[in-house]
């Protein structure tokens, strides 16, 4: 509030009053899939995820519904695309100025999956008079405040009383440090604007970190320090992926310091083991109805259309296990308990870069489908060798001050292992049928695969007689002697990220994690849209907003 007393009207000099204003930025990073896409030449959109009828990118939905592997390998390739900014952007109370949130970044993320979070951090870290979201929604006070305002006193939040987040302490992970009054009254002192930041999620997270979200955060502190204001740091908040680029921009020189903390939600850690799987087999038998038949039909139904774009992508590939997964989490079983599994050190070289086994992670023959821009075994490795190196820079590095919370609930079951079950086939003769040694020693061209579950060890054709409603019919068919069933999920997490990547961070984050939490009710994708999720970002957000850099 500012008092002046009023002077006669025939002094008519102008009088000016400078007010500075800091300014703390909040920078939403995406997951893999959620940034828009469009060509390098000709910027026609590729991959554009705008809301239509029930929330559902039908756009999209529809030009991918029908697109065989090979369209899909032509049309997404790192080197043949970029960020699209032109992507529908999350109007709402408050925000109906498009061309101010398109200047945000907000066209460059999927409106289905960020627009609601986008809308609702804005509304809430900068209420408005019209805008009900006002602190009061979020926090309750934890303590009785001795002396009570006078009539007529302005309300004012007192230094040292303990607050509450609804829902916490969202199952915390470590010792729970609530939210003070003076975080609110340090937070009070910041304009936070929201911004999204997409990058070129088929390319490699170190070329997003370095060449798109490092340039976008002196760019937003830039813009910000000017005039009345001032932008000393940003905070990141990251869903999925865009973890991994953000732990790989916070490493580049002088990004620590400009970046106040670091918000991390389902962020496979460690990698995910659904990767592999997808490679293999596909989405079509992952479940979860209508929503994962729709995703199946966009990411790819068969391993064939997934391994198209996967094999081309560095990024994609930089979700695979790395070695701070485990060993052990591929495996070939038969019978009860006689199984082989992988690996046993090095997951790069004992089943990424394998050529010559049907296992392996890429059947070369699917790298050259048909209509698409065929790619070579060696820039497949060498895409490999690129993500070993990326997993070893990252290795164990989160930003001083980070954050954290996974999904960990059995109703969104999650990959944590990879189990290739073999069943006896149809072959007339079972005698013959090679065993487990032999089995494992097969290569691709040895084995019927389709890019789906089951797959099959072929046997002898067959020629049989077969009776029918109309008379004898004569059959041929080429018999099985094994079906190689890859089988369902096996850990609780989120649908994707097993619990065991999701909460490595706190077990290999060298005291950098100030709090991890374990969360349920969501599944990955739409993870920000849960109000216990969101709750605890708002958590996260304001103690890093209490020790945040001011001016001047």
């Amino acid at each position: 509030m500012f008092n002046w007393s009023l002077t006669s009207s025939s002094i008519t000099d102008v009088v000016g009053l400078i007010v500075k204003l800091d300014v703390l930025p909040v920078i939403f990073v995406p997951g893999i899939m959620g940034s828009n896409l469009r060509q390098l030449k000709g910027g026609k959109s590729v991959w554009r995820l705008d809301a239509g009828p029930n929330n559902k990118p039908t756009g999209l939905i529809a030009a991918m519904w029908s697109a065989s592997a090979g369209e899909r390998q032509a049309l997404l390739h790192p080197d043949r695309t970029q960020v699209d900014p032109g992507g529908a952007v999350a109007g709402g109370v408050g925000f109906n100025d498009e061309k101010a949130l398109r200047a945000r970044g907000w066209g460059t993320v999927a409106q289905t999956s960020y627009g609601g979070f986008l809308r609702w951090l804005e509304e809430t870290l900068n209420p408005q008079e019209n805008n009900p979201a006002l602190w009061h929604d979020y926090y309750q006070d934890q303590a009785t405040i001795s002396a009570p305002p006078k009539p007529g006193d302005r309300p004012k939040l007192f230094p040292g009383i303990r607050m509450g987040v609804k829902g916490q302490p969202f199952s915390a992970e470590m010792p729970f440090d609530p939210v003070l009054t003076d975080d609110l009254l340090m937070r009070s002192k910041f304009w936070m604007p929201v911004h999204a930041v997409g990058y070129n999620w088929l390319a490699s997270n170190a070329e997003a970190a370095e060449g798109e979200l490092k340039p976008a955060i002196e760019d937003i502190m830039r813009g910000y320090n000017k005039n009345q204001f001032s932008c000393k740091q940003v905070i990141l908040v990251t869903h999925s992926m865009g973890g991994l680029v953000a732990r790989a921009c916070a490493k580049l020189p002088g990004m620590e310091k400009s970046i106040a903390g670091i918000v991390h939600g389902v962020m496979p850690a460690t990698g995910a083991a659904v990767a592999y799987r997808r490679c293999k087999v596909g989405m079509r038998d992952e479940g979860f109805g209508v929503e994962g038949y729709v995703g199946a039909k966009v990411i790819g139904r068969t391993g064939r259309e997934v391994t198209s774009v996967f094999a081309q992508a560095p990024g994609a590939l930089q979700l695979l296990p790395s070695k701070d997964y485990g060993a052990g989490w591929l495996g070939v079983i038969q019978g009860p308990s006689t199984q082989q599994k992988w690996p046993t050190a090095d997951p790069y070289e004992e089943i990424y870069k394998v050529r010559d086994k049907w296992w392996g992670l890429v059947n070369e023959a699917w790298l050259t489908p048909k209509d698409g821009v065929p790619i070579k075994w060696r820039e497949f490795t060498e895409s490999v060798d690129s993500a070993r190196d990326f997993h070893e820079h990252i290795a164990g590095q989160y930003h001083p001050s980070t954050y954290v919370f996974y999904g960990a609930d059995k109703a969104q079951p999650s990959f944590e292992r990879i189990s290739w079950r073999m069943k006896p086939g149809n072959a007339p003769d079972s005698k013959q049928a090679p065993r487990m040694a032999q089995v494992l020693g097969l290569s691709s061209g040895q084995v019927r695969l389709d890019g789906a579950t089951p797959e099959f060890v072929p046997g002898p054709q067959v020629h049989e007689m077969v009776a029918t409603p109309y008379g004898v019919s004569a059959v041929d068919y080429q018999s099985s002697y094994w079906e190689l069933h890859c089988e369902k999920h096996d850990a609780i997490g989120d649908g994707t990220v097993p619990e065991s990547s999701g909460r490595s961070p706190r077990e290999r984050g060298s005291g950098n994690v100030k709090q991890q939490f374990k969360l349920m009710g969501f599944a990955h994708e739409l993870a920000f849209n849960d109000t216990t999720a969101r709750n605890a970002t708002l958590y996260a957000i304001t103690k890093l907003a209490g020790r945040a850099k001011i001016g001047p």
